[in-house]
């Protein structure tokens, strides 16, 4: 049942409009009055959500597992509560009869498996939402790692899109977050990096890719490829024997040095993010073998993140802002890198970024769990949340990779330590950007003289601040409360004939599936006239 097209668009839609409902509703009975007590049930409400979505995407497959894993990266649009239930998301389904798999083989090698293989084995050795891994043996006698794409795929996945389509559509019509996300954006992030995975050539591309770049680095391996054998919906590689590298068991048994592993691992991350661009953005366990001798295996290039050499100097501008403490070029970097809009309120950013810098050069941060560090933390989750920040795909995905790699690191070493491992790669890439204009070329001397003497400069204008600032709070709470009133009055107007709208679209669509035409006829006039209603209402 939850393969036919209609029943997954209408389990997702009705998911997503009682999601928007209780959410408006419960925004709508407590504002102005969010006491702790309020603050707690909002979050019991968000987490049973996020359990239902989390149980709808287990069931359905397909997308909905893709989409919670890329929803678990953008803590600049979902509630804390919502992210620690998506963590543990994992996409790993039952594996389909191996002669669905067997048959998805021989259409995409136009002749019998049996041509190419000499054996495969009798079961998936991985399965997910998207592909399964089987073990077989090539005609020449070499072991190779077949990963097929799973039968039904891209039906599913097209009307998991349509889907996700029509809850956009709701959200940007019947929601305020509308005005706050960009809908269009997140689709097109969410589209270009799902849809990747969809596409074995394009994983053989990025793995040939980093076998280039890191052929040359002791005790890494990438798997080889055969081009002969992959397809859109094949992939075949090298079968190479390792264990999970958080296997602690293994490598015990292997007399293996943990730090010195660890080590190599770090180096090998940062290096995927200071060079070249590319970084593996799901770089967990199991996509990261160990072998006996020590060695590390990289596998599974389905999903890339990429930074480019513009954003690389705009991370290095805003490195030398915090060392500075020139946070208004830490600003203007973080606009040059897409993460803030025009709108977004400089003075609470900086002064955010100021207190995490304060926190950090006290060792406050090393305290977790001091309430001082908590609250700080908090105060800046809320900023994100609150303020015009949107994270781009690339970074949100870089953040989901580096939050899974330091969970893997510590693993492996619990006492590792990531600042004195990378100070001196940091340099060293540093440098090697200010190469072909010199390392202290007259546009860097200006510039860190600029942010050297940057105290004395903005002391005046902190002064001048500070007297504003009682006609600054003034202005703002007239402006708060002023925009408070607009939009419970437009809440209110129109929600009626969006609740209209949304039902009558839902009784257009159970008309339609049951041929229903009298009653398909009486919803689309009520969608029709709900519709009108809604626009109509200024």
């Amino acid at each position: 049942m939850n393969q036919i097209t209609f029943i997954r668009i209408f389990r997702i839609v009705w998911l997503a409009v009682k999601i928007f409902l209780q959410v408006t509703i419960f925004q709508k009975r407590n504002r102005g009055k969010w006491t702790p007590l309020v603050e707690k049930r909002w979050n019991e409400m968000i987490t049973k959500q996020a359990k239902e979505y989390k149980n709808l995407a287990l069931k359905l497959g397909g997308l909905m597992i893709k989409l919670g894993q890329f929803l678990s990266t953008r803590a600049d649009i979902m509630p804390p509560s919502f992210l620690e239930e998506l963590e543990g998301l994992i996409d790993r389904v039952p594996s389909v009869p191996r002669q669905d798999i067997i048959s998805v083989l021989e259409q995409e090698w136009n002749t019998p498996h049996t041509e190419y293989l000499d054996h495969l084995s009798e079961s998936a050795i991985a399965s997910a939402s998207i592909g399964e891994v089987y073990k077989g043996v090539l005609k020449n006698g070499l072991e190779v790692a077949v990963k097929v794409q799973r039968p039904g795929t891209d039906r599913i996945l097209r009307a998991d899109f349509k889907a996700i389509r029509i809850v956009i559509w709701l959200a940007e019509k019947f929601t305020p977050y509308g005005k706050q996300i960009d809908f269009k954006q997140l689709y097109v992030e969410m589209t270009e990096t799902i849809g990747n995975e969809l596409n074995f050539l394009k994983e053989l591309q990025n793995g040939r890719s980093f076998s280039d770049r890191f052929d040359a680095m002791e005790g890494v391996r990438i798997p080889m490829y055969f081009d002969e054998f992959t397809t859109r919906r094949v992939l075949v590689m090298e079968w190479i024997e390792g264990a999970r590298i958080t296997d602690l068991a293994f490598i015990e048994k292997n007399e293996l040095d943990r730090h010195e592993i660890s080590e190599r691992l770090f180096i090998l991350f940062l290096e995927q993010i200071l060079y070249g661009g590319q970084f593996h953005a799901d770089p967990h366990g199991g996509n990261i073998l160990l072998e006996p001798n020590g060695g590390i295996v990289l596998i599974d290039f389905g999903m890339i993140g990429t930074i480019t050499k513009k954003d690389s100097q705009s991370v290095l501008r805003a490195a030398e802002g915090i060392i500075f403490k020139n946070y208004e070029q830490v600003l203007d970097s973080l606009e040059e890198l897409r993460f803030l809009l025009p709108q977004a309120d400089r003075v609470v950013l900086e002064d955010a970024i100021s207190r995490l810098v304060a926190a950090y050069e006290s060792n406050e941060l090393s305290q977790m769990d001091s309430f001082v560090v908590e609250r700080l933390l908090d105060d800046i989750q809320d900023i994100v949340r609150t303020q015009p920040v949107q994270l781009p795909a690339e970074f949100a995905f870089f953040g989901r990779a580096t939050s899974i790699f330091v969970g893997v690191l510590h693993i492996l070493d619990p006492n590792v330590d990531l600042m004195a491992l990378a100070r001196p790669r940091i340099l060293e890439w540093a440098s090697s950007q200010k190469e072909g204009k010199g390392m202290f070329g007259k546009e860097d001397i200006l510039r860190w003289v600029l942010n050297g003497t940057g105290p004395l400069r903005v002391f005046p204008q902190k002064v001048i601040n500070y007297l504003e600032e009682p006609e600054r709070l003034r202005r703002y709470i007239e402006n708060r409360d002023g925009k408070e009133r607009e939009y419970r009055r437009d809440l209110q107007s129109r929600m009626f004939a969006g609740v209209f709208t949304i039902l009558s679209f839902v009784g257009i669509s159970v008309s339609v599936w049951f041929w229903n035409e009298p009653y398909m006829w009486v919803s689309s006039v009520f969608f029709v006239g709900s519709l009108w209603a809604y626009r109509s209402i200024k």
